[in-house]
């Protein structure tokens, strides 16, 4: 087996200690066993210390004993979206999905990925499953109402009048918005632009920096349920 210690940039001394212990330990277990399930484990150590090319190789390898094991297709598709394979990601998560539709964490990723490639149509869909699936994830919700909203401003915005506008419908004005903290607002707008035109760089980076945002300072306890 290659060296198990992580690799630079993860977290601290003690944090990466812990990391190559486990992957020691795994790597142990598959040695004495190579049809263990534990290769999925290993990837996923493998993937979280940054060795992105270990993690795919060894999930491939596993899949091709275990076609069916959908944690180590989850895990192959988070390595694929770590290395940009936006298309391999999206075929493992939908194989994932063929086999166990009621998989919430399949969808969650795939309406990542069809976000973030500027398809809200499929990405609402997918959160729309999340929702039924995981009613209490109150996120995945919201973003699937202002996906779903193609880009009307919410009732609540002190911005509603202006943004009923397609003149404001500008990646300017968006990150103007973005920059001021209005991430409701911004989102709405770079929501507009992308139902317009899918291929927007610059509107699918700028939603996806507001939609992380709005998921940061919910965790943080900017908004409470």
């Amino acid at each position: 087996m290659a060296d198990s210690a992580p690799r630079p940039g993860g977290g601290g001394i003690a944090e990466d200690a812990v990391a190559a212990s486990a992957i020691r330990r795994h790597e142990e277990r598959l040695a004495k066993d190579p049809t263990s399930l534990a290769f999925a484990a290993l990837a996923d150590l493998y993937r979280k210390a940054g060795r992105t090319g270990e993690a795919i190789a060894l999930c491939r390898d596993g899949l091709g004993r275990y076609p069916h094991y959908a944690t180590a297709r989850l895990i192959l598709a988070k390595a694929y979206l770590t290395e940009g394979n936006a298309e391999g990601a999206l075929e493992e998560l939908n194989r994932v999905v063929v086999q166990s539709p009621d998989d919430v964490q399949a969808h969650r990723l795939l309406a990542d990925v069809y976000r973030r490639s500027g398809d809200l149509d499929l990405a609402a869909r997918h959160l729309d499953r999340v929702v039924a699936l995981d009613p209490a994830d109150r996120e995945a919700a919201r973003l699937r109402d202002l996906l779903g909203s193609g880009g009307a401003p919410a009732e609540g915005s002190g911005l509603r009048k202006i943004l009923e506008d397609d003149t404001f419908a500008t990646v300017g004005f968006g990150t103007i918005c973005l920059e001021q903290g209005l991430l409701d607002e911004a989102a709405a707008i770079f929501i507009r632009i992308l139902k317009k035109n899918p291929d927007n760089r610059q509107a699918r980076e700028r939603l996806d920096e507001a939609v992380g945002a709005r998921s940061q300072k919910r965790r943080g306890g900017g908004v409470k349920d």
